[in-house]
């Protein structure tokens, strides 16, 4: 009987909404008034950075994945490129990193609900929308992708509606308060009220906002056409950063004074009911439950499909390996499941918006690492290809090489060495770092054994 294989179902236009699905979440909107809080309108630069790391990984993956279009891609590229241990630590710590994220997002989807449902708790609102993502994640890998195509084409509608409304409040077409421009965004302190290293600071939370992008890769075993439809989705990136994030932003800060934003509800929400306009908030607070259900969605996706990698490599039980009749991890997205759903449950025992900035933290950490690992890969490989002569075989090529990638790798090096230098940030390195080593110093654990009993059993026979 044949073994099963991954089922190429999924479109085109799938893969460009999944990328998007996992960029706008719920945290987005959330994450977004702690960031301005800690560095006012400078905040901008921080998501143009953040734009310009996530432009470069996603070229590095973008020339592995059309060379090698295999889902739970990097870590196998990991595994062939850098070492088996490496990509054993790194393909943990990113399924840690999804386990710790959904939950997150559906904790910040908790956290708006109950301003507007206050008699509802919010761990239970965090049950519900569990509950939810649990359904659509046991999908049909192309029911999966059409779910995630509208949900993201609600989000993207919804964005650019603010946009719409936000542009015609700066010129004074809506409301009492006349032309704007720039008079608000300036007003409190001009661009930097709390200087530049905020920046640096709050990059953390911009690169875990930027995060899921790098499920194209992911997903790259499971899209019709990778040589085609993932260098489009890589191209589309950087007008994603600038059209969903740096616009928005941007009007958000030209219509709401900074020091008004917090983590306790949707910054955009509170900047169109400054201006009278609840209906629309209340629209904003629905788009947050289907961006929270979006991401998360895309979340355990990339997560599942990471863990089966690993299973498939070894580096995981076996029987998470495994594909159904229609061709899905099923195993892995039950355990994977099952994870989020432990975070959850530990999150009624601690109802604290502290747990939801921790839990961004701690995945922006391990995130990162993933990132670099991408980016690392990229280079061994193309080195490899150079120095064989094949370098004119590769369909896709990172430009710029290897300045891009060394670009790619080297302002997340320094956004970690920041983290631990920065005593408020230090404490998630405690969870991040054991995050990685400890999936490393178990596989060499086990490898060294096996090893041993192979010696053992040589040693019997001879």
């Amino acid at each position: 009987m044949n073994e099963p294989t991954m089922n190429r179902s999924l479109k085109n236009r799938h893969l460009q909404m999944i990328s998007i699905g996992g960029i706008i979440g719920s945290c987005y909107f959330l994450g977004a008034g702690y960031a301005i809080e800690q560095a006012g309108p400078a905040i901008i630069l921080a998501y143009l950075l953040g734009g310009a790391i996530v432009l470069a990984v996603m070229m590095c993956l973008a020339e592995l994945a059309v060379a090698k279009p295999i889902s739970g891609s990097f870590v196998t590229y990991a595994k062939e490129n850098i070492s088996s241990t490496w990509a054993c630590g790194v393909g943990w710590a990113y399924w840690l990193n999804w386990m710790a994220y959904v939950p997150s997002e559906m904790i910040a989807a908790g956290i708006i609900m109950n301003n507007f449902v206050p008699a509802v708790s919010q761990m239970w609102w965090a049950i519900l929308f569990g509950l939810l993502v649990t359904v659509i994640n046991l999908f049909h890998v192309d029911n999966f992708g059409e779910s995630e195509f509208w949900l993201s084409i609600i989000k993207i509608s919804a964005l650019v509606a603010f946009c719409g409304v936000a542009g015609l409040i700066v010129l004074g077409l809506i409301g009492t308060q006349g032309y704007l421009g720039t008079s608000i965004l300036l007003s409190q302190g001009g661009f930097a009220p709390m200087g530049y290293w905020p920046i640096i600071l709050t990059m953390v939370v911009i690169l875990v906002n930027f995060q899921g992008t790098e499920i194209i890769g992911l997903a790259a075993g499971e899209c019709k056409n990778p040589e085609k439809s993932i260098p489009v989705a890589v191209r589309n990136v950087s007008w994603r950063v600038i059209a969903l994030y740096i616009i928005p932003i941007s009007l958000l800060l030209s219509i709401m004074p900074w020091d008004k934003a917090n983590l306790k509800e949707s910054v955009f929400a509170a900047a169109l009911a400054e201006y009278g306009l609840e209906g629309m908030a209340s629209f904003i607070a629905f788009v947050v439950l289907v961006a929270g259900i979006s991401c998360a969605n895309s979340g355990l996706y990339g997560g599942a499909r990471a863990l089966h990698a690993l299973a498939r490599m070894e580096m995981a039980p076996s029987f998470l390996g495994k594909l159904n009749k229609n061709g899905m991890p099923q195993n892995s997205i039950i355990v994977s499941v099952c994870a989020c759903w432990a975070v959850i449950v530990f999150y009624t025992f601690n109802p604290d918006s502290t747990m939801y900035t921790y839990l961004l933290s701690v995945s922006g950490f391990t995130g990162a690492m993933a990132w670099i690992s991408i980016c690392w890969s990229q280079y061994n490989f193309r080195r490899n290809m150079i120095a064989a002569g094949r370098e004119g075989e590769l369909k896709y090529k990172t430009p710029l090489f290897p300045y891009v990638t060394n670009f790619g790798i080297w302002s997340q090096v320094f956004c970690l060495a920041v983290m631990a230098l920065t005593p408020e940030l230090r404490e998630t390195l405690y969870a991040g770092v054991p995050m990685l080593v400890l999936p490393m110093l178990c596989y060499r654990w086990r490898k060294h054994k096996l090893m041993l009993r192979h010696a053992v059993a040589m040693a019997h026979k001879s």
